[in-house]
């Protein structure tokens, strides 16, 4: 008779800890949150990752945001935001005014950055966009090559910097 007393507080024991844990994982309780930066970084690189399956598309000013024959740099930056749920406004103008402004050093990767190159710059009006992709690398797309990965800090990208914004 004993032994079957201790089988049966047993089992109970059993199923109450079974029905305790499967409510504690249904309900998330005693879990621990996931970082936001974590889900952040991880869609900045999804984004910089789908736009890099893009490298060498053509560059055309003006290019529609309904085709991925060709881009203009806010086409692009709108094109692969928009599939990741981030809706960016057209232009690079635009574009530069979403979002929170973050410093050059604190750049993570999918951050637009902005600059004031090309025949309209001028030093100060924003007319191009990039996403920042890790490493001091730039993803964005003018001219020829189209579709590219530059380096934020040499050159002219690193003479028309003009500032940066996080989206994500």
């Amino acid at each position: 008779m004993k032994k079957h007393q201790w089988f049966k507080q047993a089992v109970i024991v059993g199923m109450c800890t079974t029905i305790g844990l499967s409510t504690l994982m249904a309900t998330g309780a005693g879990t621990a949150p996931v970082a936001a930066a974590s889900v952040t970084a991880s869609t900045g690189q999804s984004i910089v990752n789908l736009g890099k399956k893009y490298l060498g598309t053509r560059y055309k000013f003006g290019a529609s945001t309904s085709t991925t024959k060709y881009f203009d740099c806010s086409s692009f930056t709108k094109y692969i935001f928009s599939k990741y749920g981030v809706n960016l406004p057209r232009t690079s103008v635009a574009q530069s005014k979403v979002g929170k402004a973050v410093s050059k050093d604190n750049l993570r990767v999918g951050d637009l950055v902005f600059f004031s190159s090309g025949s309209r710059a001028n030093g100060k009006n924003v007319t191009h966009v990039a996403v920042y992709a890790g490493n001091g690398k730039i993803l964005h797309t003018y001219g020829s090559p189209g579709v590219t990965v530059s380096d934020l800090n040499s050159g002219n990208w690193k003479k028309t910097y003009l500032k940066a914004r996080r989206v994500l």
